[in-house]
Order: structure tokens, then sequence, then C-alpha cells
């Protein structure tokens, strides 16, 4: 094999082998990330829930207070009610009905109530679950989101939300900025909601963790790179001795 050649070889395969080793090493980093992630979830979820006052001081203390579970009592504003666009835990699209509630004294969270489907995304399909007593809601909060790459632009005119934008949320149903919520959202449990919609308790607690398994993949493809670089060197090696 000619030295050039050699070289060429040579640097494409540590190109190789460097990106491999790179991808390999970023999933075990999402590994940790997610470990941790998980164990968060569990035991915070095991917790009982706080007040809605209490939840908020926790958000300044904790900085993302997700998954702390909370309990709150008020009234739902029910004509303010903003849909998010999801797939249920059964894999059924519809929307998310998330409503702002006002407590007895005086605060404001917006509760993700749970999955409608599309055809009972207008609240007159569902009306008895549009409760107009006070409500004791408990549920986990979620914080604000940034939307995925491929994700759509929320749509306020139309009122189709696909990201939690709280704040953009917050304006499209308190024009004018005249009201503040709380900075998270409150993904409500499931409940025994009259006429049985909005469906609550669709928080995903049980999370996918296969990145050690692609962290394998991606290091056991560079094992094999650099076997092939050694086995295809040596025949050519070989190949000139006399």
């Amino acid at each position: 094999m000619p030295a050039s050649a050699l070289i060429k070889l040579t640097v494409a395969t540590l190109v190789g082998l460097a990106l491999l080793v790179g991808l390999g090493a970023w999933q075990l980093q999402r590994l940790e990330w997610k470990e941790g992630l998980i164990a968060r979830i569990e035991a915070r979820t095991e917790r009982k829930p706080v007040t809605l006052e209490r939840a908020i001081e926790l958000t300044k203390e904790l900085g993302n207070p997700s998954y702390l579970p909370v309990r709150a009592e008020g009234r739902f504003h029910h004509k303010r009610e903003r849909y998010l666009y999801s797939i249920s835990l059964e894999g059924e699209p519809g929307w998310h009905v998330i409503t702002p509630l006002q407590t007895v004294d005086g605060h404001f969270v917006l509760v993700d109530r749970g999955f409608v489907p599309d055809k009972l995304r207008d609240p007159n399909t569902r009306p008895k679950g549009q409760v107009q007593e006070v409500v004791a809601v408990t549920g986990l909060i979620r914080t604000p989101e940034e939307p995925a790459l491929f994700v759509p632009d929320n749509d306020p005119q139309a009122n189709q939300w696909f990201s939690r934008d709280l704040a953009a949320m917050t304006r499209s149903m308190f024009p004018g900025g005249t009201v503040q919520v709380a900075p998270f959202f409150l993904e409500a449990a499931e409940s025994d909601v009259p006429g049985g919609w909005p469906k609550g308790g669709q928080t995903r607690l049980k999370l996918t963790n296969s990145h050690l398994q692609y962290a394998l993949t991606w290091f056991g493809l560079a094992l094999c790179l650099a076997g092939v670089y050694g086995v295809y060197v040596w025949g050519a090696y070989r190949g000139k001795q006399p």
C-alpha cells in the first residue's frame, strides 16, 4: 500500500473512531441524566402534596420543581380553557384541556385537566365536566418547555397549542397582563370528573432508558472499525512480504 494511501486511510479511520467514541460518551452522559431524572421523579411523586403557595416557594428554592405533587382548591375559568395537542397514554391523538384555576386565596394556576379526543374538544360536548363550584385539584408540577425542533408553532388565534408556553398561554387567557399565574402548570391526577372528561392522570412517569444500549452500540462499532482497519493494514503489509 502506498504511504499516501495509508495516511489517508489512517486519518479517515481516526476521524471515524473519534466520532463513534464521542457518540458513545454522549450516550453515557445521557444515561446519567436519565437515571437522575427517573430517580427524581420517583422521589418527588411519593411525597405528600403541598399547597400552591408552598409550591411557588419551592420553585424559588429548587429551581425546577417538576413532578412535585400539589393540591389546590378553587374555581375553574372554563371560558378561558386552551387546548394543547397531545397523544394520550393509550396512543389516541387529541388535546389536553388547560384551564386557569383561581384559588380561594386569589392565586391563579394553569391546570392541565387532562385529555380529550378531538371530537370532545368543544366544551359543549362535555358540559358535565365544566364544573362550576369550588373543586380540589391534586396534580404534579410541570414546567414550561421549549418546543422541539419539528414541533409546529403555537397558534393562539386558533387556540391550537403544541408546546407548553406558559407566558403565551397566560397572555391569551388574560390580555393586558392583569393576572399573574404560578410559574408552572399543574397536571391533574386521575379523578372522578363528572361525565368522565377531561381524563386526568396523563403524566408519563415511566420513562424509557435505552442509553446504555446505544452507548454499547457506538463503542462496538468503534471496535469493529478499529478491527477492520487493523486487518486491512496487516493484510496489505503481509502482501508485500516476499
